[in-house]
């Protein structure tokens, strides 16, 4: 695969794990709030119903998520730096060289 790929297939991970935090983290935070302040945790519906939830499965709801997040980013991150590390220069087919000796005339 080509390193320009690998390098922007890393930027849309990173991108992707920064947006979906950015959209569905609220309700994370929203429960650790809750948690820490107040020792309750409450899940409120649409329709403005709050329904009590447990805060240690809301806890652990939280950490996967953030474990997916860290993991998409982190993923991100391994294809953008397998990407710039490439051998773009090593790659060089002998036919498309320029300069002293190669294919294309002077």
């Amino acid at each position: 695969m080509s390193d320009t790929r690998l390098t922007l297939i890393g930027i849309a991970f990173i991108f992707a794990g920064f947006l979906i935090f950015g959209i569905f983290g609220q309700k994370y935070y929203n429960l650790t709030i809750q948690a820490e302040e107040f020792g309750d945790c409450y899940d409120f519906s649409d329709d403005g119903k709050q329904i009590k939830i447990d805060c240690n499965v809301a806890a652990q709801d939280k950490m996967i998520f953030f474990g997916l997040i860290i993991g998409l980013i982190g993923l991100g991150i391994f294809f953008l730096i397998k990407g710039l590390k490439g051998k773009w220069d090593q790659d060089v087919k002998p036919e498309d060289t320029v300069g002293p000796g190669s294919s294309f005339p002077s």
